[in-house]
């Protein structure tokens, strides 16, 4: 655990990763077996649709694992959907919210609510606790009031509740051995969304909001002026330069843990993690504009990088081919 310990935000990302690990796990449910599969189905459907890189680095996996972290998806994006519904008013958007909060932490989803339904039968077929779930919905929430950042530290906390519990829950469903792999987990959460708010800054900032550490901005000297301009100076290159060699230290920090999950896993973790770090050197490639464009992969890109990554993560945990 001594990794863990090296920063305050992740001692206290810890403590809450181990308040959820220790929640309630949820009942089995018994719905026919059409029902199911085409609750599934409809999973698929939603991550084919809104992110190409996972659905791929899913391919990876076992077929019922497959299934299950596509249905953790769908949960993901409706819960993040309903929250970036922008044409309602906030007080809207959190009624909704908390109507879907009730809906798929039920002990009894409606046969006609598929994200729900298949969401259910994973945590209950995987094992997952309901406290991530929870922590995840909470985190979704904080972009109904805040859209600004003071600290770092504060930023981890949002990065926790939208990302690090997103692997926490995935962990549960590839396999792990034990809480050492949890630190990890969480690091590698942290990282994965900042690489998502380095590529989307322009975007974000169209949207009112800013995600990027206000403390740090003026360290650099960036203003407002910056965002609304898109201007790209020696300033916002230092400033994208320091944001990108955290992350990337907080890639390499989280590596170890891939060792500590089923080797079925392995694979496709490892492959999530080098396809969003891929994005940073695409961010530099492109003189850290992420104004006028959003930093990307083609397929032919990702499916090169497949066999190196697959080599690196047999290698890292003295798999032998």
């Amino acid at each position: 655990m001594s990794l863990i310990q090296s920063q305050p935000w992740e001692v206290r990302l810890l403590c809450a990763a181990q308040e959820a690990f220790r929640s309630q796990a949820r009942p089995g449910i018994n719905p026919d077996r059409a029902t199911l599969r085409a609750a599934y189905h409809c999973c698929e459907a939603i991550t084919y649709r809104h992110s190409r890189t996972f659905y791929m680095a899913s391919s990876l996996l076992p077929y019922e694992q497959r299934l299950a972290v596509r249905a953790l998806y769908a949960f993901c994006r409706v819960t993040d959907d309903i929250v970036d519904a922008t044409t309602q008013p906030p007080e809207e958007r959190l009624k909704a919210l908390r109507r879907w909060e009730y809906q798929v932490m039920s002990d009894h989803p409606a046969l006609d609510q598929a994200v729900c339904l298949a969401w259910a039968d994973t945590q209950a077929r995987f094992n997952v606790p309901r406290g991530y779930a929870k922590q995840l919905i909470d985190g979704v929430c904080r972009d109904l009031y805040q859209t600004r950042y003071e600290t770092f530290d504060e930023l981890a906390d949002y990065a926790y509740g939208v990302a690090s519990t997103v692997g926490l829950m995935s962990m549960h469903i590839v396999g792990f051995r034990g809480e050492d792999a949890l630190p990890y987990a969480i690091r590698l959460g942290v990282a994965l969304q900042l690489t998502n708010i380095l590529r989307d800054v322009g975007e974000d900032w169209c949207n009112d909001r800013c995600y990027l550490p206000q403390d740090e901005l003026d360290a650099f000297d960036i203003t407002d002026e910056t965002f609304n301009t898109q201007r790209v100076d020696d300033r916002w290159r230092a400033f994208m330069a320091f944001q990108i060699e955290r992350n990337r230290q907080l890639y390499a920090e989280s590596e170890a843990g891939i060792g500590l999950l089923e080797r079925s896993g392995r694979f496709s973790i490892a492959a999530a993690a080098d396809l969003y770090q891929a994005l940073l050197t695409d961010i530099e490639a492109h003189d850290y504009d992420v104004f006028t464009r959003r930093a990307s992969l083609s397929a032919m890109d990702k499916v090169r990088r497949l066999p190196r990554i697959w080599w690196q993560s047999r290698r890292a945990t003295g798999d032998s081919a």
